[in-house]
């Protein structure tokens, strides 16, 4: 690598190490400690954390986990490695060989201060992080923000990281959205009544502070929508994934399949367009709890529509936005 090279580091949310109680209670302990995560004070929400929640819910967790996991690990983890594989790739194929591409995990290894350790050993003149979250939240891309900014006080002789904010209505990021649902519909006999596009959800108050992720949902959704060319009667925006009492953002995407299914709708699509890769909230939260439930009140159709992980199309999408940064 030349003195004028990038480093690129992929970043994705995290994983255990394994799908065991312990690997989750070390996993758990690691990002449920994290102020962006859960914005409570330490002395209500440490008693708790370490008295309740790190003893009763490793073990659910880790049957969760068994059901998806892979041999070559975590599903995470196999598709965000194999991304960054595929990035370096697609630079070299192009021509650009001077740019360096590792991946991390903000929560569980490898960590990001090892992947920027690793970049700057390679030679990297600087380095640019792309966090694989396409919307901003405050608990997600502004916690890689802190993890990154951790590095670089300790390596204060080195030029700081960029750190590329969100991509939620970038041209690629939505054309690659809209084929994956068009490959979808290509291989099925016809569309099922309605396509529903979950995203992760956040506490509704993290909203009313100013975080911009609901309107970035909305617009992700609206752009997809559009591309597609639905009507307005054709697709829903929900939320999922909610943790805790407090009340998060709304529709809740299992009670509205629940409905949906109630109220005659026999068959649905489903995919998540706020995540990069498929993981535990895709594949087990939705392809699997929520088509129970969506069956158990009279639902018959449901389909659900892989993440990008390593599609061409999402590749060259990711590889053209680190690019449009770097220059």
């Amino acid at each position: 690598m030349n003195t004028n090279a990038t480093g690129l580091l992929l970043v994705n949310l995290g994983t255990p190490a394994a799908p065991t109680a312990p690997a989750l209670k070390k996993y758990l302990a690691q990002f449920l400690s994290d102020r962006r995560v859960v914005d409570l004070p330490r002395l209500l929400w440490w008693p708790i954390l370490h008295g309740i929640i790190l003893n009763t819910r490793p073990a659910k967790s880790a049957a969760k986990y068994e059901k998806i996991w892979t041999p070559e690990g975590s599903p995470l983890k196999v598709h965000t490695e194999r991304q960054a594989k595929l990035v370096k790739g697609l630079l070299g194929h192009r021509g650009i060989k001077d740019v360096a591409v590792a991946w991390a995990m903000r929560y569980g290894q490898p960590s990001i201060a090892a992947g920027l350790d690793e970049l700057r050993r390679g030679g990297a003149q600087r380095i640019l992080v792309l966090p694989l979250y396409p919307q901003f939240s405050g608990s997600t891309t502004a916690s890689a923000q802190d993890a990154v900014d951790e590095w670089a006080k300790r390596n204060n002789d080195f030029p700081a990281p960029q750190v590329i904010r969100d991509y939620h209505e970038h041209p690629r990021y939505i054309k690659a959205l809209a084929q994956s649902v068009r490959d979808h519909w290509s291989q099925q006999s016809r569309r099922t009544h309605k396509l529903i596009m979950s995203f992760h959800g956040i506490p509704k108050q993290a909203i009313e502070k100013g975080d911009p992720y609901a309107s970035q949902c909305q617009r992700s959704a609206a752009l997809l929508a559009q591309e597609l060319h639905l009507a307005d009667d054709e697709w829903k925006l929900t939320f999922q994934s909610r943790f805790g009492a407090a009340e998060w953002l709304q529709p809740y995407t299992k009670p509205t399949l629940e409905q949906l299914a109630r109220d005659g709708i026999t068959s649905v699509d489903i995919l998540c367009p706020g995540f990069a890769a498929d993981c535990l909230e895709t594949l087990e939260e939705i392809g699997m709890e929520c088509r129970a439930a969506f069956r158990a009140q009279g639902g018959k159709e449901y389909r659900y529509i892989p993440c990008l992980n390593d599609r061409p199309d999402w590749i060259a999408a990711l590889t053209d936005i680190a690019l449009e940064h770097m220059r």
